[in-house]
């Protein structure tokens, strides 16, 4: 029988997976599962959707690097270190200046360096606001982010209103969306997301892709957890990320993670 590699690396996500929905904070068992881990000698890094700025619900536990705005910028433990940067083409920013201009779907820009912000505020924004625990986001102007490196943007709204309004198909020619939240959307550069920056962390850190594992919960999570040398799907994840998985645990609110790193040896 072929046995699996030892597991040298973990990659996280947040919301959903190691933080609950509404929860606003890992749980301490959780964050003691991973420090136990990290004394192994495993490494252990978040791989999110959320800028550094928006990870807020971690607490003090450790971790070893960050992967966040899907893959777009991996980040050392010293949170200041850039491992990997992929920025959204200028060409796209200049088209979605003029397409804010003449639409009404709130967009959020971020940039790689500068302040987060938003073109509108709705009641829609305010709710996910306060679902995620996010901070205030400053109002802007899409073309106050020409000539920056912006690595993430984000739409809200239907995916129907977004695919009516051209956002896609005639604006942002080399960007994609993916989801993790009913919302809106992340929108990231062709080509770049969490499995590119899982691949990143490994070749910075020199362990191999099959010696990972990762663990997720929304659609943004499916390249990861195929590219993972084991990837494990939350118990509350869509059907689509389960079917991406090679092991679906219980839910985030029943020990998800806990019960995973039992089942693969790596905690008792």
């Amino acid at each position: 029988m072929i046995k699996n590699p030892p597991i040298k690396a973990l990659f996280f996500d947040i919301d959903g997976t190691l933080v609950p929905y509404g929860l606003g904070h890992i749980p301490e068992e959780v964050s003691e599962a991973i420090a136990a881990v990290r004394a192994k000698g495993v490494k252990v890094f978040i791989s999110t959707g959320r800028h550094l700025h928006w990870i807020n619900n971690l607490g003090d536990t450790e971790f070893d690097g960050y992967v966040t705005v899907n893959g777009g910028m991996c980040l050392d433990a010293d949170k200041t270190t850039c491992i990997h940067k992929t920025c959204i083409d200028p060409s796209d920013v200049e088209r979605l200046a003029e397409f804010s201009s003449h639409h009404d779907i709130p967009l959020v820009v971020v940039p790689a360096k500068e302040d987060i912000f938003i073109t509108r505020h709705t009641p829609e924004v305010e709710f996910v606001a306060e679902e995620l625990h996010l901070p205030f986001v400053p109002l802007g102007e899409v073309k106050d982010a020409l000539g920056k490196d912006v690595v993430q943007l984000m739409a809200f709204g239907s995916e129907e209103d977004r695919r009516h309004s051209g956002l896609f198909g005639e604006t942002l020619l080399h960007c994609e969306p993916t989801s993790w939240n009913p919302y809106f959307c992340d929108i990231i550069p062709k080509g770049s997301d969490k499995s590119a920056g899982l691949e990143a962390m490994a070749s910075h850190f020199g362990f191999d892709i099959s010696e990972t594992m990762a663990f997720g919960d929304g659609s943004n999570d499916i390249g990861m957890l195929r590219t993972a040398g084991i990837g494990v799907a939350m118990g509350n994840a869509d059907p689509e990320v389960k079917a991406a998985a090679d092991y679906v645990t219980t839910d985030d609110t029943d020990h998800g993670v806990i019960n995973a790193l039992r089942h693969f040896g790596l905690i008792e």
